[in-house]
């Protein structure tokens, strides 16, 4: 009986306790809700379009609907003259074009890293403004500096009896102006990456290359040049993938002319989605060059990996 009088007495005062409010905050559920928004956002304007448009790939227009057509989109893209003619521009600008800028990065680099030079942040922000100028405003410029009749670079070459070049109505010619603007935009850009590189390098080694009588030429290619392999790698891949994703350049300055010879893989997107509304093979068109981007890659991790 005594038992049974305490656990009802137990039980009353349990009834009686109000119990206790779950905290909606707590330590473990409070990371969750500062990551959320973020991981909303991700997943609203960078996954779901991914996956619709990976699905789009499959879908043609008929009669003013989608409906799947397979790989009906990607057929007709290995059978396009007008994408292979994209391709090869994008190949000529990747081939010519990232090298040359890579060259001339990693010389401003070692030039811009020298303890005899002074006013160093000066030049570091003089080579790198144009990655964070208006290429609208810069094309306007170029374009004017470029014409063909009354532009300043064929004033100077017809002032010194040169004749006048088409740098943007000729096939050739407007391929290399093409590569000079892409050049000058981004160089600045892969020259502070590998500033950055440099400037990671122990100084002791060559400190050391000095007391063994190495000279400069000796240290740059024995030193620096493997110890910015990795940095080097990593502005190739992004260049890579820049060359693949060239817009903005074609579109300001020729819009993918003359006769098509600066038509870019990103230009011809674009046109399909936007110019003809032919969404499922713009989306098409995409997946492939994201195919490309990782082949390319993949390629130069492989060619420049340690053993």
């Amino acid at each position: 009986m005594l038992q049974t009088g305490r656990s009802l007495k137990e039980e009353s005062e349990a009834v009686i306790q109000p119990k206790k409010k779950k905290k909606l905050l707590t330590t473990k559920s409070t990371p969750y809700f500062f990551v959320g928004p973020a991981l909303l956002l991700f997943l609203a304007f960078t996954v779901y379009p991914i996956i619709a448009s990976f699905l789009l790939s499959f879908k043609t227009k008929v009669m003013g609907e989608f409906t799947f057509s397979g790989l009906a989109n990607y057929t007709r893209l290995f059978s396009d003259p007008l994408f292979y003619k994209a391709l090869g521009n994008t190949f000529i600008i990747l081939i010519v074009q990232v090298p040359i800028m890579l060259l001339i990065a990693v010389i401003l680099a070692v030039f811009l890293n020298s303890t005899l030079l002074k006013m160093k942040g000066f030049y570091r922000v003089a080579f790198f403004t144009p990655a964070v100028t208006s290429l609208v405003a810069a094309s306007v410029i170029f374009v004017l500096m470029l014409n063909t009749d009354y532009g300043l670079i064929n004033y100077l070459l017809a002032s010194i009896g040169l004749e006048k070049v088409g740098w943007l109505t000729d096939p050739f010619w407007a391929r290399v102006s093409l590569i000079v603007v892409t050049t000058w935009r981004w160089t600045g850009y892969n020259m502070v990456i590998l500033l950055a590189g440099l400037q990671s390098i122990p100084h002791s080694l060559y400190e050391a290359a000095s007391i063994d009588g190495a000279g400069s030429i000796r240290k740059f290619f024995a030193i620096t040049i493997p110890q910015l392999k990795p940095v080097l790698l990593f502005t190739f891949i992004l260049s890579t993938i820049g060359s693949f994703q060239l817009f903005d350049e074609p579109y300001n300055l020729t819009s993918g002319g003359p006769n098509n010879a600066t038509l870019t893989l990103t230009y011809y997107l674009y046109n399909q989605a936007f110019g003809y509304f032919d969404f499922g093979y713009a989306s098409a068109i995409a997946y492939v060059i994201v195919i490309f981007i990782a082949f390319f890659s993949w390629i130069q991790f492989k060619v420049v990996r340690d053993d």
